[in-house]
């Protein structure tokens, strides 16, 4: 049977250029003044550099600009997601997680406004993707965990939870986890294909040698179909839908 696979980098990594907020309190003497002006302007054309990088897919100039970017301004999260981002695109794991987890201090800090909530949930979750690859499995659940409680739609996050435990082999929080996805997004196609496994597995055999799977098996499998008619697992669900039904293998 296959594997699961996680979702994909999720998020934007473009933002408008902006001229600096003074947050400088007042009074400000002329120098502070220039001073401040000069660090918007600095700021405001390695953003362009940032975003004209994005838009060639020069991944390597936008890290570097980035760079530059986090060095002027240390407590501005959304440079530090941007980079973390980047990362990611260029498989750079670990710089990418230890990135995600810098981005996330420094945007914990702030208030937690709706928009930061769900930039956070984000940056959870692709976290959670670098640590699978670097295959630390367990702060992989831990972020994945994080960004479901954090996000207003937590399906993503949830799928990924599901997934990442059912390729592990931790059935039980793999069940919860897809439960929870379809709860959020019913219309998931490859949780129903992990729960119908799952419970497939849990099948037992009764007193005339019958295969008996747990109630909500062959519902399951059967959404999956539905949902997907041409999806990568539909041999795999019509299989096990003729093993329950007492069909012999081809």
């Amino acid at each position: 049977m296959n594997k699961l696979y996680i979702s994909a980098l999720s998020g934007c990594l473009c933002w408008s250029a902006m001229a600096m907020a003074a947050t400088t309190p007042a009074p400000m003497t002329a120098t502070q003044a220039k001073q401040l002006n000069a660090q918007a302007q600095s700021e405001n054309a390695l953003i362009s550099q940032v975003q004209a990088a994005q838009a060639a897919k020069d991944w390597p100039k936008a890290e570097s600009a980035l760079s530059q970017l986090i060095a002027l301004d240390p407590q501005r999260w959304e440079y530090r997601q941007a980079l973390a981002d980047v990362q990611l695109r260029q498989a750079k794991y670990a710089e990418a997680a230890d990135s995600y987890t810098a981005a996330l201090l420094a945007a914990g800090k702030a208030k937690l406004t709706p928009g930061i909530r769900q930039a956070m949930a984000t940056m959870y979750n692709n976290e959670g993707n670098a640590f699978l690859k670097l295959k630390r499995n367990d702060d992989a659940i831990k972020a994945y965990t994080q960004a479901a409680q954090l996000s207003d739609k937590p399906a993503t996050a949830l799928f990924n939870l599901c997934a990442v435990q059912f390729n592990l082999g931790k059935m039980d929080g793999a069940l919860s986890a897809c439960d929870k996805t379809i709860a959020a997004d019913p219309t998931k196609a490859d949780a129903y294909f992990i729960k119908g496994s799952i419970l497939l597995g849990n099948s037992t055999v009764d007193a005339n040698g019958k295969t008996v799977a747990p109630p909500g098996t062959v519902e399951a499998l059967q959404k999956y179909l539905q949902l997907l008619p041409n999806g990568p697992h539909v041999a795999d669900v019509k299989a096990m839908l003729d093993y329950l039904n007492g069909v012999p293998p081809k």
